[in-house]
Parts: C-alpha cells; sequence; structure tokens
C-alpha cells in the first residue's frame, strides 16, 4: 500500500468549466458526469489530508505563475486535456511547468507530443514491429484518394482528438462514397486532419500503466459493448464513452480482459513496456488495443494522462491490481515529486 511521506499543498489544473462542487453528496452519475474526475481527485486528496487547490486553467499561463507564487505548491496535479481550446496543446502547459521547476503529475512534453500525433506514434511503433492498423492521413482541405493498399471495412477518426471526439457507427465506412462523406464530416465538423485506418474487428482491450524509469502494467482491462444493435459494429463511440443513459440501456461494462492465455498477457505487457519507452511516455497512461480473434493485439493510441475518475478503467484497473483510488492517487503524486528530483539530479 502506498502512503503519504508528507501532507502536500497540491494545485489542481483543469478547465475551468469542469470546477467540481465542494460536495457532490444526493447527486447520480448523470450530473456528476462531466467532472467527475475533476471532483474525484480534489475530494479524494483533501480526504487523504492533503491541502488542495483546484485552479480552472483556459487561456491563459500567468494563473498558474501567480498560484505557485502565492499557494507555492509541493506539487501539481495536472488534469487539462487541452489549452487555448486544442488538445495538442496541452504538452506546453507541462513545459511551462517544467520552466517553473515545479514537479507535476502525468506525462512529460515529449511524450505529449509523441503520443498526440497519431499518425507519427503508429510510424515509431510499427519500426519498433508493434502490430498497427495500416493508415492514411488526409489533411484538411485535400481531396480524398484512398491508396489501393487500403481496402474496406475502413474507420475514420481525427487526428489530433481524443476521448472518442468524432467517432460514431458512421465512422466505420465500406465504400468510396461513405469514405468521402465522413472525412469531410471531420475536416468541416471537427476541424481537423482525417485519419482513415484498418478497421480492426475484435475485442476493445485497454492497459494502464505507472511509472516513470520502473513501469508498473495493471491488469489487461477489456470494454463489453454489451447489446450491440443489429448490424452496428462493437467500436468506442462518443455515446459508448461517456453517454450514462446509452451506456444503461446497452449493458455496456469494463472489468478484467477474460479468457486471455498467461503467454498473451505476458506478450502485451511487455509490448505496453515498449510502447511507454518508444513514445517517451511516464507518469501514468493507459494503452488502447484491438485484439483479433487470432490473437494479435493491434495497437490503436497511446493515451497519456487518461481518465482517472474513481469508477473508470484505469482505477478499477488499479484497484484490481491492489491500488486503491486514494493510494492510486498517492502514487501519480510521488511520481510527479520524483521525476521532478531526479531531473534536479541530472542537473
Amino acid at each position: 500500500m502506498v502512503r503519504a511521506v508528507k501532507k502536500q499543498r497540491v494545485l489542481v489544473l483543469m478547465h475551468p468549466d469542469l470546477m467540481p462542487p465542494d460536495d457532490a453528496t444526493g447527486m447520480d452519475a448523470r450530473e456528476r458526469n462531466d467532472w467527475k474526475t475533476e471532483y474525484d481527485v480534489v475530494s479524494t486528496l483533501r480526504q487523504s489530508g492533503h491541502e488542495v487547490r483546484p485552479l480552472g486553467v483556459q487561456h491563459e499561463l500567468h494563473p498558474i505563475r501567480e498560484a505557485v507564487e502565492t499557494f507555492k505548491p509541493h506539487v501539481v496535479f495536472n488534469l487539462l486535456e487541452q489549452f487555448h481550446g486544442e488538445t495538442a496543446y496541452d504538452q506546453n502547459v507541462a513545459s511551462y511547468l517544467e520552466l517553473l521547476r515545479i514537479p507535476y503529475t502525468g506525462c512529460n512534453p515529449r511524450g505529449l507530443m509523441l503520443a498526440r500525433g497519431k499518425d507519427l506514434s503508429k510510424k515509431l511503433l510499427h519500426y519498433h514491429r508493434i502490430p498497427v492498423p495500416d493508415f492514411v492521413v488526409y489533411p484538411l482541405n485535400r481531396k480524398t484518394k484512398r491508396p489501393a493498399r487500403l481496402g474496406f471495412p475502413l474507420i475514420v477518426k481525427s487526428l489530433t482528438e481524443d476521448a472518442s471526439v468524432g467517432i460514431a457507427q458512421a465512422s466505420v465506412v465500406e465504400n468510396d462514397e461513405k469514405l468521402n462523406e465522413r472525412v469531410a464530416f471531420i475536416h468541416e465538423r471537427i476541424g481537423t486532419h482525417a485519419m482513415v485506418e484498418q478497421y480492426i474487428d475484435g475485442r476493445e482491450i485497454y492497459v494502464g500503466v505507472l511509472g516513470n524509469e520502473r513501469l508498473r502494467v495493471l491488469p489487461i482491462w477489456e470494454l463489453d459493448f454489451g447489446k450491440i444493435a443489429q448490424g452496428a459494429r462493437g467500436i468506442a463511440t462518443l455515446r459508448v464513452k461517456h453517454n450514462v443513459d446509452y451506456q444503461e440501456r446497452r449493458g455496456i461494462l469494463q472489468g478484467p480482459a477474460a479468457g486471455l492465455s498467461p503467454e498473451l498477457e505476458a506478450r502485451m505487457v511487455r509490448m505496453v513496456k515498449r510502447i511507454c519507452r518508444t513514445l517517451a511516455i511516464d507518469g501514468y497512461a493507459r494503452i488502447d488495443f484491438r485484439l483479433t480473434a487470432e490473437g494479435v493485439p493491434y495497437f490503436l493510441e497511446a493515451n497519456p494522462n487518461p481518465e482517472i475518475a474513481r469508477e473508470e478503467e484505469f482505477a478499477q484497473a488499479a484497484k484490481h491490481d491492489g491500488l486503491s483510488y486514494p493510494d492510486l492517487l498517492e502514487r501519480l503524486l510521488q511520481l510527479g515529486i520524483g521525476r521532478a528530483r531526479a531531473l534536479e539530479w541530472a542537473d
């Protein structure tokens, strides 16, 4: 069990719209859904005895500097998934914290950059013999011409957005007409480049990992799609991931992946460690796979600083591995502080 060495002053960075109330007693899952992670982190750290100050950050870095100078936190708990409305700018916040020489939780700027570039991460991992779906990227305002090597079905995604933004049943396409329509949707509605990749039919597998130099791989987890509508694909759409009513109606659950051989589990653990080291990921992350019926795990994407609400996949996998939620948050604090100390010693 992880124990706090001492009580810390913790500055928690989050989007201003996700600032949680001090008390959520009596609220159901639907009311808490948007800010459940922020509430769980802040309330649990306070219950553990830490002095916690939430700070909403969106368009300016100055509030961070001001809070560091006045509150003098021992560590920053970074829950930002974007800055200035751009997911790719989260790496700049981590870089700013490093310039301020303040310890922070989660992934370093280089790891955030490499993982957020879904095309670059797949190229790097393919070089290191990690199975990845074949893909092509269609930049904004470019015509869609499918390479002959890419056969249907295909799945169309945003190149840079995460949290299943832009993913729906219509994302899986079976012909060039639907491909063109979905690429146009990503360009026009999501406003990003489009990634089109081979659709891998299989199980949706998530593997959490903790650590900086030494990595602790959590139990292999699976998203069970429950009662899929006739003709629908088992994919992690925006509704599947974030709509509580839809999850309950369809019986969508997450839990330990059953029926994996010891050899496959060991192989996936080695793959996760190789992925994190190749992409320079530290702190904590979730690696997403599609596992085929033949037992081939295809890398989909790496998610540094994933969702860590108490009931979400990462925290539940940690609990299954003997790490309670308060101890998980303590471990993340210690990893942030430990990385900062390592950098000081390197200097």
